[in-house]
């Protein structure tokens, strides 16, 4: 019936026809469309950027939470392998050599251990025992500090305790004792020992 569009409420806003948006020049109406691709192109690549900044997130997370998914599982388990330790270093070699049935009990003990030890080792924990070696806050614990003339300050001198780590990450720190210099003490290696 009526040939003639429709402009009020249609899909132009504010009644305006598309020849009133469309700009004269036709050379700035491609400088603005090209304009317009480069922003669209833009956003299109800033958004495939993130959403593979993402994936490998996720993909690390997930590496990482196969790796250390044992950590609370294998923190439990390492005092029965001090437990171990303990209970072989209680045998002497003279108690041993008495009595073979003590001999062979040993035996056993130590078998047990290194079973463990190798079963922790094949799930990437592997056990910090530092001796001799410098101390490292990232690895060891000081519980205290000892004179000690043949190390010098700063060495790791006895090990109450092994550490372990998983992965190349703590699971456990050393609980180590620290030699320390005449009287100026090991640099980075103070310990309070009052507490």
């Amino acid at each position: 019936m009526n040939d003639a569009p429709n402009n009020a409420g249609g899909n132009e806003p504010n009644g305006a026809t598309q020849a009133d948006q469309t700009p004269a020049d036709p050379i700035a109406r491609i400088a603005e469309l090209e304009a317009e691709v480069a922003r669209l192109k833009d956003q299109a690549l800033r958004a495939l950027a993130e959403q593979e900044n993402t994936r490998r997130r996720a993909q690390r997370d997930i590496e990482d939470n196969s790796k250390y998914a044992v950590s609370n599982f294998a923190r439990d388990v390492l005092p029965v392998g001090d437990n171990l330790r303990r209970a072989l270093e209680t045998i002497t070699a003279e108690a041993r050599a008495a009595d073979p049935a003590l001999a062979k009990f040993a035996e056993g003990v130590e078998l047990t251990e290194r079973e463990l030890l190798n079963i922790l080792e094949r799930n990437g924990i592997k056990r910090v025992d530092p001796v001799g070696q410098p101390f490292d806050h990232n690895l060891h614990q000081a519980v205290m500090q000892v004179e000690n003339a043949t190390q010098p300050p700063g060495t790791v001198v006895q090990v109450f305790q092994p550490g372990y780590t998983i992965h190349g990450r703590l699971l456990r720190p050393a609980m180590v004792t620290v030699a320390k210099g005449s009287s100026a003490g090991a640099p980075g290696a103070k310990v309070d020992t009052t507490a």
